[in-house]
């Protein structure tokens, strides 16, 4: 029997990875091991305070911060999440908060201050809408996945442990909250609180058809010894990475597995405005420009101390010109 490496992967619970939680595909020559029942933050700070992974679904600020600072990881250009920002922007209905500019001089929460979702949210902020992220007094609940010194001008303020930033918005102590998710009070339609940008489809919508990004948020991280150790490792599981996709988007065209009246509607809707891939891997193709819009956030919000490259982000997976493409013997 062939013998293969066993690696852990900690990664979420995802349609377009279910192919290889489920064994039907396997990358050539690995055996994972995979773990999915984490929360995203847990995850991101196990893999890259502890390194406890062999390879993870990892924030992408965080690794980028990581990176920069010298610390061993590198990463595969899997984008295992990605998700607009806009309709993830909260306010306290008694702020007076209209409209972006009304941001300028107030107390805004987030999460953590390098979480991506923020990192993404402060960007479009300043650069969509004349909100300049030193303008704000920032209030970060967790610490953060990595160490992180707030700039000079950087108004960056951390909570203690009894505090959230959630029931501080509810509360009126902060006038707006940048979040990766939906928080309670939405879930709850609780009137206190509500979004800074009511129509936000439109206005992700109007910015994907203007830039022609949808915001990645996290990359696949991987530990350096097991590139040093077997180089082949990466591009196997970059194709293996494929293939779950390609297989997951083919299953999910069928409208009957998804418990929505108008999921095919929605279906439809996404190819016709962002194609049939906007999930695509690799650094190529519009992948490029979103990459290295958000490597410009990073810097321009001092998370990172220099612009950095795809090639020093991600490793190679080139194969030679015209190969790979097809299995040949």
């Amino acid at each position: 029997m062939t013998k293969k490496i066993e690696l852990t992967l900690a990664c979420g619970d995802y349609e377009i990875v279910r192919p290889l939680l489920e064994g039907t595909v396997s990358p050539d020559g690995i055996e994972l091991t995979i773990l999915t029942q984490m929360d995203s933050t847990t995850r991101h700070w196990r893999f890259l305070r502890n390194g406890e992974f062999d390879i993870a679904e990892v924030s992408l600020s965080s690794y980028m911060a990581a990176k920069t600072r010298g610390m061993p990881f590198s990463a595969i250009p899997v984008f295992l999440h990605r998700r607009f920002r806009h309709g993830f922007i909260f306010v306290n209905s008694a702020s007076g908060i209209r409209e972006p500019k009304d941001l300028i001089g107030r107390k805004v929460g987030v999460k953590s201050y390098l979480v991506t979702a923020t990192l993404w949210q402060r960007g479009l902020l300043e650069g969509e809408y004349g909100v300049p992220h030193q303008s704000i007094d920032w209030y970060a609940e967790l610490d953060e996945d990595v160490d992180f010194k707030p700039p000079e001008g950087l108004r960056l303020h951390r909570l203690p442990d009894d505090k959230s930033v959630e029931q501080m918005l509810l509360d009126g102590e902060i006038d707006a909250l940048l979040h990766p998710d939906l928080i309670e009070p939405i879930l709850k339609r609780d009137p206190r609180v509500g979004r800074l940008f009511p129509d936000y489809k439109r206005e992700e919508i109007a910015y994907y058809e203007r830039t022609g990004i949808f915001p990645i948020m996290h990359v696949l991280g991987i530990r350096p010894e097991i590139v040093e150790r077997h180089p082949w490792v990466p591009i196997n599981l970059y194709h293996a990475f494929n293939e779950a996709k390609r297989i997951a988007m083919k299953r999910m065209e069928n409208p009957r597995l998804v418990p929505l009246a108008w999921y095919r509607e929605a279906w439809e809707e996404q190819q016709q405005i962002m194609g049939d891939d906007p999930w695509a891997y690799g650094v190529e193709g519009q992948n490029r420009k979103t990459l290295e819009t958000v490597i410009g956030y990073a810097h321009q919000q001092g998370l990172i101390d220099r612009q950095v490259t795809l090639s020093e982000l991600f490793l190679d997976m080139s194969q030679g010109r015209k190969r790979g493409d097809k299995h040949r013997v």
